[in-house]
């Protein structure tokens, strides 16, 4: 694990966490073992789940945040900053700063591994991550078996209630914040809007999808190629790959596929569940299927359970999905086509490129991927939710030894 060190007698910044009290919660733990703790936050969202003792308010513009941050760890003597997310403008440029100074940065993200588990590690994720992607690194390891993880107990409720007020009161107050910017779109209504689309949507396709769960186990199993769609604004997309949208993706995708793949397989497409309420591609994946004249090989689905998509398929094509990781855990051949940290030759068709994978995929190394996983737990991953238990790591002295 990587560990934080001794709390006692260290100052400790907080900057955007996930939205919610788990920052807070986390920001208590850390003052009881002896911590002076600080915040600066951007927005009413980020004053609400926060402290007020500790506070402090960033209403500057962008291009002053850089001078700004320095000043404040050089000032309270930060020894170390813990954030959400290292893609995001304001976490990006701390880190930068933090480096200069010898700061130790730690990075949270959802679980690599997944449920029950999120993501902690120091100096950046995902693409970022300090990883090794050489696999000698695991074969060399020895092939235990990790305890099995305590529930997470993630509450769909509580990062709803979490995320609306969040953005109500960023929006409400956004007066006193006037030059914030957020990663994405930061409009109440519109998250509104979206989420009650969502829920409508979710209802339809529970019925409209039924079908499809025979069709998938018996009628096409093994004889499909899984396509897990990221979010239309995942960073890993904008940041950890070459495409700067999911359409360019796709549109490679059904291209190789039509010119490469087995006249008499399919190609199944899923959407992600966050996107639920932004995005459908549908009519845009079978255009493009009926101008290349396969559209009676595509299938496009939206809430079919994801562990049947993955049990019943050929192979799997994702860009940098944490999909791809289950998907090999399934022991499915996997392609990557962005930058991901499990892209390890022996798990992933490492150095095959998309056309050839049509024909040539291998299954994953089962033992490799036993040591990987066991690694990547060990190393970066904290039992636990956002928005259910809080993790167990943190209830005990395990991570200040």
């Amino acid at each position: 694990m990587n560990k934080v060190g001794n709390l006692r007698g260290k100052n400790i910044l907080f900057l955007q966490g996930p939205m919610g009290y788990f920052f807070k919660n986390l920001d208590r733990r850390f003052r009881e073992r002896g911590a002076t703790t600080y915040k600066i936050g951007f927005n009413a969202g980020d004053r609400f789940f926060a402290f007020r003792d500790n506070y402090t308010p960033f209403r500057g513009k962008r291009e002053h945040w850089n001078t700004f941050v320095k000043r404040f760890l050089k000032v309270n003597y930060i020894h170390k900053i813990f954030l959400f997310g290292d893609c995001r403008y304001y976490q990006s440029i701390a880190i930068i700063m933090a480096k200069e100074l010898a700061i130790d940065v730690f990075v949270f993200e959802e679980g690599y591994v997944r449920p029950h588990y999120i993501t902690m590690e120091k100096f950046g994720v995902n693409d970022y991550s300090q990883i090794s992607r050489k696999p000698e690194v695991y074969h060399q390891l020895e092939n235990t078996f990790l305890k099995t993880a305590f529930h997470a107990q993630q509450s769909k409720f509580n990062m709803v209630l979490s995320s609306t007020l969040y953005y109500l009161l960023a929006n409400i107050f956004h007066y006193s914040y006037p030059h914030y910017h957020h990663h994405r779109d930061f409009s109440a209504g519109k998250e509104f809007f979206y989420g009650i689309r969502a829920v409508f949507r979710k209802v339809l396709f529970s019925f409209k999808e039924k079908k499809y769960l025979k069709y998938i186990k018996e009628d096409i199993s093994k004889n499909y190629y899984f396509v897990p769609l990221q979010t239309h604004n995942d960073f890993q997309i904008l940041q950890h790959s070459g495409y700067r949208s999911l359409e360019k993706f796709i549109i490679e995708v059904l291209e190789s596929f039509a010119l490469h793949a087995p006249s008499k397989t399919f190609l199944l497409f899923k959407h992600h569940p966050v996107d639920r309420g932004r995005k459908n591609y549908q009519d845009f994946i079978l255009e493009q299927a009926e101008l290349l004249e396969i559209e009676k090989r595509i299938i496009v689905v939206h809430d079919v359970y994801l562990p049947t998509c993955l049990q019943h398929a050929k192979a799997t094509i994702t860009i940098n999905s944490t999909v791809g990781l289950t998907s090999i855990g399934y022991n499915i051949p996997t392609i990557t086509l962005g930058n991901a940290i499990y892209d390890i030759e022996g798990l992933t068709a490492k150095g095959i490129s998309l056309d050839s994978f049509w024909t040539k995929h291998q299954k994953p190394d089962a033992v490799l991927f036993q040591k990987f996983r066991n690694y990547l737990i060990q190393k970066t991953q904290l039992n636990g939710s956002f928005y259910g238990r809080f993790p167990l790591e943190f209830e005990n002295d395990e991570m200040y030894l």
